[in-house]
């Protein structure tokens, strides 16, 4: 198979010339790359006896290092089975939505019968049997904040899916404890600890995305906590785009100090994270296109613009890991915290999950928009992720996911020691929706 067929077909259109026979193009094959591609993968790592997937494989992918089970992916993981589901019960991805549903049923099972502790929250690792184990020798069981989120993602979206109502509360709770906690200052967020004195850009954006599709699931459930919902949306949507987004120049910011005086030409704050700002805007895309906050969703589509323009490598192409606010390596005063160690020693890696998200981001910006900037970055991404990620191995299958500067497969561990399930998969997924629902041509 050609994996990048898509580009192949269009690039000599002028972006005036793009029409419905593209977008059929563009559907067909990105249908086919999850079908041919991605899935055979993931159903090879499936745990057919207990539920959950496997995930600890090295980079390559072709040798499993261990059977742990991080509640981090499994809850995407069940994000990505149910909406595989919901498109094959509605005809827009081929296969029978049966099979999806069983092993969902088992690895729901696994999760609520393991991951949660006594104080409601989620153990960040489990073994292969669903023991709870330290991620951090002696630092306790609940050591990030985004397996939780990652939970209830998962659990809700199966939930909403299956008309589950009893499963759709208990996941509303996990979702109280979980604002709770953010509402007290006492979270934890490994593997990428907040430094002290600062406030995170990940933390209502992640809480953006649990809040959207709890209410979609309350929405077909028919849940009177629907409206409540859909509000916790649009006040974090308020928090990324009021508080973490610039007007002056588009960009998003990463970490606010509590003290804004002393923010200056810090590290911290000069800092940008390409990757994680085009995701947040997909986000905001969708809650202010429900809402009819039409000011925010200009401002996300400029935002993934500016994203893309500042991230990209003019040397080597693709989107760096972190760049300064004007473009390049980061620079500024630096306090060495954790966080900053990891700017330094990886602004410039290129990592699979930023690259997937601008292929959904940039196509739904530009469809939202009509700005042909963003179709010229769809075009110029999708050129660079289907000769630079995929596994030149078809019989393994799936993406080389992390790289080099020059887009040579490293053994680096980006968060967790893990091949994650998620970004790819949701992305086409998003795609392959978005396209089925929209024209292309504008």
């Amino acid at each position: 198979m050609t994996y990048w067929i898509s580009w192949r077909l269009i690039k000599k259109r002028s972006l005036k010339t793009y029409s419905d026979s593209v977008n059929k193009k563009l559907l067909y094959f990105y249908k086919r790359y999850v079908t041919e591609n991605l899935l055979p993968f993931w159903k090879n790592a499936l745990d057919v006896r207990r539920g959950g997937v496997y995930t600890c494989f090295n980079n390559a992918g072709d040798r499993l290092v261990s059977k742990d089970k991080y509640t981090w992916s499994q809850g995407r993981f069940l994000w990505l089975w149910s909406e595989i589901a919901r498109l094959a019960a509605e005809g827009k991805l081929d296969g029978k939505q049966e099979p999806y549903l069983a092993h969902l049923s088992k690895t729901a099972a696994f999760l609520e019968e393991n991951v949660f502790l006594e104080n409601g929250n989620c153990a960040f690792l489990l073994a292969e049997e669903g023991r709870k184990k330290e991620s951090i020798p002696g630092e306790g069981y609940d050591t990030s904040l985004y397996a939780d989120c990652f939970v209830a993602l998962g659990l809700g979206k199966l939930a909403g899916l299956t008309r589950d109502i009893p499963r759709f509360e208990r996941t509303l709770a996990l979702y109280k404890r979980i604002r709770q906690r953010i509402g007290s200052g006492n979270i934890r967020t490994e593997p990428y600890p907040v430094p002290q004195g600062y406030r995170a850009h990940s933390i209502p954006m992640i809480m953006l995305n649990v809040a959207q599709e709890l209410a979609a699931a309350a929405g077909q459930l028919d849940h009177p906590t629907e409206e409540e919902l859909l509000g916790h949306s649009i006040s974090y949507m308020r928090d990324v785009m009021d508080n973490f987004y610039r007007e002056e120049d588009h960009g998003v910011v990463e970490m606010l100090s509590d003290n804004p005086s002393s923010e200056g030409d810090t590290l911290l704050y000069r800092h940008r994270n390409p990757g994680h700002t085009i995701e947040s805007m997909w986000f905001v895309i969708h809650t202010a296109r429900q809402t009819g906050h039409s000011r925010y969703l200009e401002r996300a589509v400029a935002a993934i613009e500016k994203a893309v323009d500042t991230g990209w490598d003019p040397d080597y192409g693709g989107l760096r890991r972190f760049t300064d606010r004007e473009g390049g390596k980061p620079w500024g005063s630096s306090a060495s915290s954790a966080y900053e160690q990891l700017i330094a020693d990886s602004w410039d890696m290129k990592l699979w999950w930023p690259h997937s998200e601008a292929l959904y981001s940039t196509l739904l910006g530009y469809m939202q928009s009509g700005n042909k900037r963003l179709l010229q970055h769809y075009e110029k991404m999708e050129r660079y992720v289907f000769e630079t990620f995929p596994h030149p191995d078809e019989e393994i299958g799936e993406w080389i996911q992390i790289r080099d500067r020059a887009g040579k497969p490293i053994d680096k561990i980006a968060a967790l020691p893990v091949k994650d399930p998620f970004h790819i998969l949701r992305n086409m997924l998003l795609i392959i929706d978005l396209l089925e629902d929209t024209d292309v041509d504008q």
